[in-house]
């Protein structure tokens, strides 16, 4: 890959979402110290400007979210000249108001996951900022790329459970009880990851289904996920394709520089 078609900006895609360019895009293998990455980097062009794509989950679906190689995806992708990621995402929905079909751009975030490396830092003084999780440069981009095909929640807070299985009710209530909005999988440590090697990122999270809390009947199924998922992928994509084209900076931003104080343990790609 020549160095003037180096992808500034990145797309993460989520379940179901293994795809992004129509036109023709070039496949990059990328080994990194952790490993390879879900998939091989996909480098096509969103008017005219490289941009990279990787299926979080792999083309065929092989990664669950609790195997999912989070470290080596997002080297990978830094060490491509990513700066900026969108990193779309299937959510169950906390707030009956928030119903499947429904687009949100979260502003904050909840841990709840276990025993996933969620950092490049082993040793040294080093603690990374995280009080605001995700960009506001690239929230803003796909706030403003909205329009009526799919409803628009500009804020609001996702929090990340271990997975694979899906909330008990009880967990369910819990979580709603607290205040939050979405339910999520992968946003953990995929979003700090990105951070510690500084580059924007911002979730978009398409609802699926109301969470197991929040309605009668059997619960949530992954076959009904993955449906929903698929009967709004077109519009959702379309979304994530002008967010990208809505984007001017290609830099990092200053808020989501990492600004330890002390030299990184590594020499970023």
């Amino acid at each position: 890959m020549s160095s003037h078609a180096k992808p500034a900006l990145a797309v993460i895609g989520g379940s179901g979402f293994y795809d992004f360019f129509d036109n023709e895009a070039t496949h990059v293998e990328v080994e990194t110290p952790y490993g390879a990455p879900s998939a091989p980097i996909a480098v096509g062009e969103v008017q005219g400007r490289p941009v990279a794509f990787l299926p979080r989950h792999g083309k065929n679906h092989e990664f669950a979210p609790h195997t999912l190689p989070y470290q080596a995806n997002m080297w990978a992708l830094r060490s491509l000249g990513v700066r900026r990621i969108f990193a779309p995402c299937a959510v169950g929905s906390l707030r009956a108001d928030w119903g499947p079909g429904t687009v949100a751009v979260p502003d904050q975030l909840v841990d709840r996951t276990s025993g996933r490396p969620q950092t490049y830092f082993d040793g040294g003084g080093v603690h990374v900022s995280f009080a605001d999780p995700y960009c506001d440069d690239l929230r803003t981009a796909t706030i403003k790329s909205a329009d009526d095909v799919l409803p628009m929640k500009g804020a609001g807070t996702m929090v990340v459970v271990q997975g694979p299985r899906f909330s008990t009710r009880a967990e369910s209530r819990w979580f709603a009880g607290q205040g939050w909005d979405l339910v999520n999988m992968t946003g953990h440590p995929e979003a700090v990851l990105a951070r510690e090697l500084e580059m924007c990122y911002a979730a978009v999270a398409l609802v699926t289904d109301l969470d197991a809390g929040l309605e009668e009947g059997s619960g949530v199924h992954a076959v009904d996920v993955f449906a929903e998922f698929k009967r709004n992928l077109v519009p959702f994509k379309d979304l994530i394709r002008r967010s990208v084209a809505a984007v001017t900076e290609t830099d990092t931003c200053d808020r989501c520089r990492v600004h330890t104080g002390v030299s990184l343990p590594f020499e970023l790609p």
